[in-house]
């Protein structure tokens, strides 16, 4: 049975909502890596849990894994953090308006404010 489209949606943001994956994406964004590497990169979270979240992610569609001799090598998978930039770039224009606002009106206050305490002296 195959997956929705909002399902997957839902797989990719699960995924990125969590700070050691997110760090594992930036790891991998710099070229593949063994998973051993991985793990090394997170002293203080056990082996198993970096699986876990290695596991997480490529159910996800963000990393692939291919095994090489006794090694597994993980990649980046730019396509879906493609769709996930398209997703998010549909509400910059947004936050880009929103932060011009609030940009002029933080101008007109603070000019207010400070011609006030001028003219107060």
């Amino acid at each position: 049975m195959s997956q929705t489209v909002e399902a997957r949606n839902n797989d990719v943001f699960t995924a990125i909502s969590n700070p050691t994956r997110r760090r594992i994406l930036d790891l991998l964004k710099d070229g593949d890596r063994p998973a051993g590497e991985l793990v090394a990169a997170f002293p203080t979270l056990p082996q198993p849990g970096i699986s876990r979240h290695l596991r997480v992610l490529r159910g996800a569609g963000l990393v692939s894994m291919s095994p090489k001799a006794q090694k597994r090598i993980y990649s980046l998978r730019p396509s879906k953090l493609r769709e996930l930039d398209e997703w998010v770039s549909l509400y910059r224009g947004f936050w880009s308006g929103r932060l011009d606002t609030l940009e002029e009106h933080l101008d007109r206050t603070y000019d207010g404010h400070v011609r006030r305490r001028r003219e107060q002296k």
